[in-house]
């Protein structure tokens, strides 16, 4: 089979209209006050599809950073929060989930236009943020210890949970307010104070959730935004004594940057990294579901996403009525405006976003990959790339091992069952899997064989608060989500409690 070409550009980009928006304005929030830099300096992000100003935010510096620092600790230590009955931060939480509610629209708005994603897709991230509040909401009530009654009749064991401290939270760009919900509600929950730093790129919902926890009467320095780049940033928040744990979502690379920079001050860290997410067709699978399910996971978001099922492993009975299958149906994805309601995959992030897929593209066909879609920019405005799809790929090129991080899809064959699995985990990464087959034992040989904090099994990208989410491998270290995803940001502490009189351990003789 040939590749398949794809037009100059789609009539959904073809005919976009020009955007009509007032930029974004946004400060900083510091110990309960709206503040600019203490340089006074900005910085502006345009809109990947539009190339036009959306919004604008103090650019930090360190004196900014650590005074956010200092109001999170001075909150941390002296203020109500960490002191507060779990029923009443689970109240402040919830009014927290009604705010997000209320300002859906403005906020996937904004999000649309800082990402490049449809407006539909974040609109249903920005809603679906309600649930995660409402459920950490639910375990700050219900987080707790144990007792130990079995230690003798001298002897009671308590074991109690309290809030690590003052949290780093480091968010990324591909879904900002998203990853954000995975992490604050429940350091909030827990009792913990925060200082946040989102991506430079896509800062706009992070302050507006800051606005929408100041109206829902959290006490001031408990949530702190401070925006900017990472050097500037990021790395003072990693470095800072007073940070008890950080937590990080974003590339391996700079994940491991920073969980060495933790790790010299023996800070806790959860990094939730890269994934290179294997799914694995069998021939006996429900062949509908599992072409429409590649194509979304591979093109959900564009493909900039950590559980992106951007590498197919396909028995080699099927391989090429898959690829034949996965082609048409990748044509059919409209591509455009991302403010169009028909528009189901938009623009990349950025210009260095974009020459890094074309670079590994290129890296492909260079080692012997055959493009079957796609694999070039779109003559267009704005940053778009068509939908790629690549096979003749073999498990050692790069183009099935590195985290390509956008709409590409490598396609792999495999023999066996044992074949399938090795391939699977011959990764750096363990994010996540799939696994397509009408038969159980397949499923769940497959499901318990391979490296990966997720399997998906006859599906692609669920997910539910109360399933964790974390990697193996370089894919990070720790678990968001679930029922201990509140635990995570807590330290134990064991109460020993003696009853009655102790025996000495020595006497003199003069009183024996």
């Amino acid at each position: 089979m040939s590749q398949v070409a794809i037009p100059a550009a789609t009539a959904l980009l073809e005919n976009a209209k020009p955007l009509q928006h007032k930029a974004f304005a946004g400060k900083m929030f510091i110990d309960g006050q709206w503040k600019d830099a203490a340089s006074g300096a900005r910085f502006e992000r345009s809109s990947p599809a539009h190339g036009q100003v959306v919004s604008s935010f103090p650019e930090a510096t360190g004196e900014d950073v650590e005074a956010a620092i200092h109001a999170a600790d001075v909150a941390f230590k002296k203020g109500p929060w960490p002191r507060m009955k779990g029923v009443e931060r689970a109240r402040a939480l919830l009014v927290v989930a009604e705010g997000i509610k209320a300002r859906v629209e403005e906020m996937s708005l904004l999000e649309s236009l800082e990402t490049g994603k449809p407006l539909t897709q974040a609109r249903g991230e920005v809603s679906g943020c309600v649930d995660l509040w409402q459920y950490a909401a639910s375990l700050a009530r219900t987080t707790s210890g144990d007792a130990y009654d079995s230690l003798g009749e001298d002897m009671l064991g308590i074991v109690l949970r309290q809030p690590i401290g003052v949290v780093g939270l480091i968010t990324p760009w591909n879904f900002p307010i998203w990853i954000l919900s995975q992490k604050l509600p429940f350091a909030l929950a827990a009792g913990c104070t925060c200082v946040i730093k989102p991506s430079e790129l896509t800062s706009s919902t992070t302050v507006i959730l800051a606005e929408i926890i100041e109206q829902a009467g959290v006490p001031k320095g408990v949530v702190n935004v401070v925006t900017g780049k990472g050097p500037t940033v990021g790395q003072p928040l990693a470095e800072h004594p007073a940070i008890g744990m950080l937590s990080f979502t974003g590339s391996t690379r700079v994940g491991g940057l920073l969980g060495g920079i933790a790790s010299k001050q023996l800070k806790k860290v959860a990094l939730e990294l890269g994934g290179k997410n294997p799914q694995i067709v069998f021939p006996d699978c429900d062949w509908d579901a599992m072409v429409d399910a590649v194509v979304f996971g591979v093109y959900f978001n564009a493909g900039e996403c950590c559980n992106s099922g951007s590498r197919v492993l396909v028995h080699e009975s099927i391989a090429e009525k898959f690829a034949q299958a996965v082609v048409e149906r990748a044509q059919q994805v409209p591509v455009g405006d991302p403010l169009h309601p028909d528009t189901k995959i938009g623009a990349i992030v950025s210009e260095n976003q974009l020459g890094e897929i074309l670079a590994n593209i290129d890296k492909g066909i260079a080692a012997g990959a055959r493009v079957r879609l796609g694999g070039k920019r779109y003559d267009a405005k704005g940053l778009y790339l068509e939908p790629t799809i690549i096979s003749d790929v073999t498990p050692e090129m790069s183009i099935a091992r590195d985290e390509i991080f956008g709409p590409v899809l490598s396609i792999v064959t495999f023999k066996d069952v044992e074949g399938a699995i090795e391939i699977a985990n011959d990764s750096a990464y363990g994010l996540s899997a799939a696994v397509w087959s009408n038969d159980i034992n397949t499923c769940l040989t497959v499901a318990r064989g391979v490296d990966a904090g997720t399997v998906w099994v006859n599906t692609f990208l669920d997910g539910y608060p109360e399933l964790p989410f974390g990697g193996f491998k370089s894919s990070g270290v720790g678990r968001e989500l679930g029922k201990q995803a509140v635990e995570d940001y807590t330290e134990t502490k064991t109460i020993q409690l003696h009853i009655g009189a102790r025996k000495n351990w020595w006497l003199p003789q003069s009183t024996k």
